[in-house]
């Protein structure tokens, strides 16, 4: 008995004119049965989501099918009319998207946005569709579902909404869900929730996922069979276990060689013993309403710590753990209520804004987004010598310093005039990182630098990051959440919960025995644990 239910057959969707290559998506075929999981991976432009969207027909104005077929329950989803597949998208097919912030309706409740999936098929009564959305809610484990129904997406956390989304897929039990990097900016634990919600769903709906992520421990987690995309062609196919265990192709040897071990590398030396940062009792309260809490909620409690010469601290935990606050708060981003930051002998929150001024040179922040922190409007040249022009250096000078930092950071130094949407999400962090060094400040604080970014980018970035601490001597505090990657680049490890630094010490230490019940549980909760643990990190910069 054939139990496929969705078949893409020789699919190619072509470029717009001018694009680096004619097909996006190049003869791909694909199979996916009953209650199966596949999982499409690769690095970014490959053509995972243009596949993905190319099934549900959400594909833009520019990007266009020119051969191939997909099949589902016997027709050609490719050439069917659009009414036809207003009543597919959802009952029959439902989509998870990456960023559930920007895929709900921000002005609207989230009960009434899953409502709104049996109203747009005339299912049910109101009282009924009210009754069958805390039901969705309930299923996929939101804490407290009739509060939830209420509340607008942003009074929810981000592995809530990835939740609510879900809940939407499910409302009218389709027979395939397309999950486009559901977990890629959630915390582990959130992470493992997410993966076995999925797994559930499948073992009791029957429900065949066809699961788009770059994360390979996501992969050995959850996938049945694993389809490793490069360039639009599917380069390799297979079970999950041989695939990984044993791949053909030197592109998929790649991808796996990218993916960060859990087991920390030999420390490269012990760090200077000069303290170049020290936080002393640091707290800090957001005032206000929240929907699930309408008191105070503390982001920091008397946190301490000391940042040696050359070391990279790393900040782990969860989401709302406090992490991304601390790092806000060491820039003078955000006001502390109590505690000191000691630099240079000064204490940066006592400072006037005047006084604080030159103290930026000292410390420069690498963001997690770096489109949304570079000026769309502004040269790349310009955004890495805005900051030495602003403290005092001519512009032909700082944009001299701007070119030989693009060639230091990896980039060719004739982009000098391009503007950030013309890169890659890693080119773009490259930029971010250069445009931090412009000032050359002897500490960054970097921000989830890499957690946007495919396997083998982020270890670029991260190969570039090592190598210029060692060659600069720069000291880093870097925020993450992302276990994999604070083993590789982290000396020391601060283990954040609920605002306070519950475990700290060095890297291998805090994963080989750590001290905390909840250190054990992030630990524990790292997809494809051995996944990474024959590859060896390096720390030069690339060639």
């Amino acid at each position: 008995m054939n139990d496929t239910v969705l078949s893409i057959q020789c699919l190619s969707v072509a470029l717009p004119e001018g694009a680096d290559r004619r097909l996006a998506v190049d003869d791909v075929s694909l199979d996916l049965r009953k209650g199966e999981t596949v999982c499409i991976v690769g690095e970014s432009g490959s053509g995972k989501s243009i596949t993905a969207f190319s099934v549900v027909g959400l594909l833009s104005p520019q990007l266009v099918p020119v051969a191939g077929k997909v099949l589902f329950g016997g027709n050609d989803l490719l050439k069917a009319p659009a009414a036809e597949m207003r009543r597919i998208r959802g009952a029959r097919i439902a989509m998870i998207f990456q960023e559930p912030m920007t895929a709900l309706n921000p002005v609207l409740r989230c009960g009434q946005q899953i409502m709104e999936m049996f109203e747009a098929h005339g299912l049910h009564t109101h009282r009924a569709r009210r009754a069958r959305a805390i039901e969705l809610l309930t299923e996929v484990g939101l804490p407290d579902p009739a509060k939830a129904f209420s509340a607008f997406p942003h009074e929810l956390s981000g592995g809530q909404r990835q939740r609510v989304m879900i809940a939407m897929a499910l409302a009218l039990e389709p027979d395939v869900i397309i999950a486009d990097e559901p977990t890629t900016a959630l915390d582990v634990t959130t992470q493992a929730q997410i993966l076995s919600l999925l797994k559930r769903l499948r073992e009791n709906h029957g429900t065949a996922i066809l699961f788009i992520t770059h994360d390979f421990g996501v992969v050995a987690e959850i996938a049945d069979r694993v389809a490793v995309m490069h360039r639009g062609k599917v380069v390799e196919s297979g079970p999950t276990v041989d695939v990984l265990n044993d791949p053909q192709e030197a592109y998929t040897r790649d991808l796996l060689a990218a993916v960060p071990a859990l087991t920390p590398p030999a420390p490269a030396g012990k760090p200077d013993a000069e303290i170049v940062l020290s936080g002393l009792n640091l707290n800090k309260t957001y005032r206000g309403r929240s929907f699930f809490n309408r008191r105070d909620v503390p982001a920091l409690t008397d946190v301490s710590f000391d940042l040696y010469r050359g070391e990279t601290l790393g900040i782990v935990g969860e989401s709302g753990s406090g992490k991304s606050t601390l790092g806000r708060c060491l820039m003078r981003l955000a006001d502390l209520d109590a505690g000191e930051i000691i630099v240079d002998g000064k204490d940066l929150h006592a400072l006037s804004e005047r006084a604080f001024q030159p103290m930026r040179k000292t410390m420069q922040m690498v963001f997690q987004d770096p489109f949304a922190s570079l000026n769309p409007q502004r040269t790349v040249g310009r955004i890495i010598a805005d900051g030495p022009i602003v403290h005092g250096k001519a512009e032909s000078l700082a944009l001299a310093q701007a070119e030989e930092l693009l060639s230091f950071v990896g980039l060719d130094p004739s982009s000098m005039n391009r503007y950030p949407r013309e890169f890659s999400g890693g080119q773009r962090q490259r930029i971010g990182i250069a445009r931090a060094l412009a000032l050359e400040p002897k500490i960054i604080i970097a921000d989830e630098p890499v957690s946007a970014l495919d396997v083998s980018v982020q270890a670029q970035v991260l190969k570039l990051l090592r190598g210029l601490k060692v060659r600069l001597s720069l000291s880093m505090i870097f925020i993450t959440h992302d276990l994999r990657v604070a083993a590789q680049i982290c000396d020391r490890v601060a283990v954040m919960q609920r605002g306070r630094i519950i475990e700290m010490g060095p890297t291998a230490e805090i994963f080989s025995n750590p001290k905390s019940e909840y250190t054990r549980a992030l630990l524990a909760a790292i997809p494809g644990q051995g996944l990474g643990a024959k590859q060896a990190f390096e720390s030069e910069l690339p060639a």
